[in-house]
């Protein structure tokens, strides 16, 4: 399996306007602006092969789109090396746009106010794609998604989910190698996100298409990216297995377990620092290496009645490693 993206060291600043509170503040700066850098990626360095389905996760302002706009050629770094199908991004060439797709999900693409099967047959002409090309791709990915029969419907008179699919839609009618979701499935209810989180496994692995997602839906990463690229402040935290920064990042488990009296529910406290009481259950927030004292404690007592063991919700792994651990 090949690289078809390599980032090297990419870094991005932006120079920011600085300006004093008030009119005079306002006055100042018209006659003379100063300006602060802002680092949006700092030494930002990843590889991704052909057919992963990536999650680029992080905390607003960590560097997300900005790097996604990079990769796609919309934003030139000031330093280090990119390199996307074998092409710069910054250079915008024709072949390299004909094998990529971009869909922001706070941005329209599509025309407002025309069916979507008009925008669409304006990107046929755009990528020059044949009749029979044409309409295969259309009756197959509306299918897909649930939205045939709204493709005389202008696109303002939909829902955003109906919308956001279309947008979807639009962006992969040219067959991309290579798809980047900017919180494509932000503001959508559940089940137009399930629609979408199903389709994008379709494509990715019926289409081997190279998809990059952002999102802030924890569970759409778990249930659609093995590997995951965390952000946070402009530099890469964790880049690998998203199974292995569950079992690598916190070696800690939740545990919930009810007894009949509350003497045998203290004998466990002793194993957490970290414990929600509810009636006559408690759940402990352990390590795994307490998991097997904790068990001979519950077993060999038969005033306990339940026991449950769960693993800890991305959510939460994603918050320590944002705020404790440093670049790895």
């Amino acid at each position: 399996m090949s690289n078809v993206i390599n980032v090297m060291n990419a870094s991005k600043t932006y120079k920011i306007v600085k300006k004093e509170e008030g009119l005079k503040g306002s006055l100042k700066s018209m006659i003379s602006r100063k300006y602060e850098e802002k680092k949006a990626v700092e030494n930002v360095s990843f590889s991704i092969d052909e057919g992963e389905f990536v999650g680029f996760i992080g905390p607003n302002g960590a560097g997300k789109t900005t790097t996604i706009k990079m990769l796609s050629g919309i934003v030139h770094p000031n330093s280090g090396e990119i390199s996307v199908l074998g092409y710069m991004p910054q250079k915008l060439q024709n072949d390299f746009k004909r094998q990529i797709a971009v869909t922001m999900g706070q941005k329209n693409q599509l025309w407002w106010d025309i069916p979507a099967q008009d925008s669409f047959r304006l990107i046929k002409v755009i990528y020059n794609l044949s009749d029979k090309e044409f309409n295969k791709t259309v009756d197959e990915l509306t299918e897909l998604l649930g939205v045939k029969r709204l493709l005389d419907v202008p696109l303002r008179n939909l829902s955003l989910g109906e919308r956001m699919k279309m947008e979807i839609i639009g962006a992969i009618i040219h067959n991309p190698k290579i798809l980047f979701l900017d919180e494509p499935t932000i503001g959508l209810d559940v089940t137009s996100r399930r629609k979408i989180c199903e389709f994008l496994q379709y494509i990715n692995k019926e289409r081997k298409t190279t998809i990059m997602l952002t999102s802030h839906y924890l569970e759409d990463i778990d249930l659609l990216c093995n590997r995951i690229i965390a952000i946070n402040k402009g530099k890469v935290l964790y880049d690998g297995d998203i199974r292995g920064m569950k079992a690598d990042s916190l070696d800690k488990k939740y545990v919930s377990v009810s007894a009949y009296n509350e003497e045998s529910l203290k004998a466990l406290k002793k194993y957490s620092n970290n414990i929600k009481e509810t009636g006559n259950t408690i759940k402990m927030l352990v390590n795994r290496g307490d998991l097997q004292n904790i068990g001979k404690e519950v077993f060999l007592n038969d005033q306990f009645y339940d026991v449950n063991i769960e693993e800890m919700p991305l959510d939460e792994i994603f918050e320590i490693l944002y705020n404790q651990r440093e670049l790895v």
